[in-house]
C-alpha cells in the first residue's frame, strides 16, 4: 500500500516536473520574442514608432519591418510632414484651418491679383486639386475670382475681409506651432530649410 502510494506521488512529481520545465521553456521563448522586439524599437525613429502605434489593430503588440525604407529620404520627409500636419491641426482646432489652406490663403493675400495657375505652381498642385481649393474658399466666401483686366482667360484671386481675418487667425495659431518646431530642429533650422529648398527645386 504504501510503495503504491509513493509510486502514484513519484509519478504526479515527474509530471508536474515536465509542466514545470514547459512552463519556463515557454517563459524564456516569450521573454526572447520580447526583448527582440524591445530591440526593434529602439531602432525605430519617434515617428516610426507612431506609424507602428496607429497600426495596431490589437492589444497585442506588433512591430514593423521598415526595411530599407527606414533610410529614405523621401519616407522620412513624409513622416515628418504628416507629423507637422497632424500638430497643426490639433493647435487650430479647426477643421477650416487646415495647413494646405493656409498655405494657399496666406500666398494670395501677400500677392493679391494672383492667377489660379501661378497658385498652383506655387503650392505644387495640380490645375484640379487647386480649382477644387479655390472653390471651397469662395464658396465659404474666404477668396474672390475675377477675370483679369489684361487677359480675359486668366482669374486673378484676392481674399475677402473674412478670409483676411482668417489669415490673421491662421498665421498666429501657425506661429505658435513653428516655436515647437524650432525647438525640435534647434540651432540647425537654416541647414534644415536650405535642404528642403534643394529637394524641392532639384528633384525630377
Amino acid at each position: 500500500m504504501v510503495s503504491k502510494e509513493v509510486h502514484e506521488l513519484d509519478k504526479h512529481a515527474g509530471a508536474g516536473g515536465r509542466a514545470g520545465a514547459a512552463v519556463r521553456d515557454r517563459c524564456r521563448t516569450s521573454d526572447d520574442k520580447q526583448g527582440k522586439a524591445r530591440a526593434a524599437r529602439k531602432r525605430l525613429s519617434i515617428g516610426q514608432r507612431r506609424v507602428v502605434a496607429r497600426n495596431r489593430s490589437t492589444p497585442i503588440e506588433r512591430d514593423i519591418d521598415f526595411g530599407p525604407l527606414a533610410d529614405f529620404v523621401g519616407f522620412g520627409l513624409r513622416l515628418a510632414q504628416d507629423a507637422a500636419f497632424r500638430a497643426f491641426a490639433r493647435r487650430v482646432g479647426d477643421t477650416h484651418l487646415k495647413p494646405g489652406r493656409f498655405a494657399a490663403m496666406l500666398i494670395v493675400d501677400c500677392n493679391p491679383g494672383l492667377t489660379q495657375k501661378d497658385l498652383g505652381r506655387a503650392v505644387a498642385r495640380d490645375k484640379s486639386s487647386v480649382t477644387q481649393l479655390i472653390q471651397e474658399l469662395q464658396r465659404e466666401g474666404l477668396l474672390d475670382r475675377r477675370a483679369s483686366e489684361t487677359d480675359r482667360r486668366s482669374r486673378m484671386l484676392t481674399l475677402t475681409p473674412k478670409g483676411r481675418a482668417a489669415v490673421k487667425i491662421m498665421l498666429r495659431r501657425a506661429s505658435e506651432h513653428e516655436r515647437q518646431l524650432n525647438v525640435i530642429v534647434g540651432d540647425r533650422r537654416s541647414e534644415l530649410m536650405s535642404s528642403l529648398r534643394r529637394i524641392a527645386d532639384n528633384i525630377i
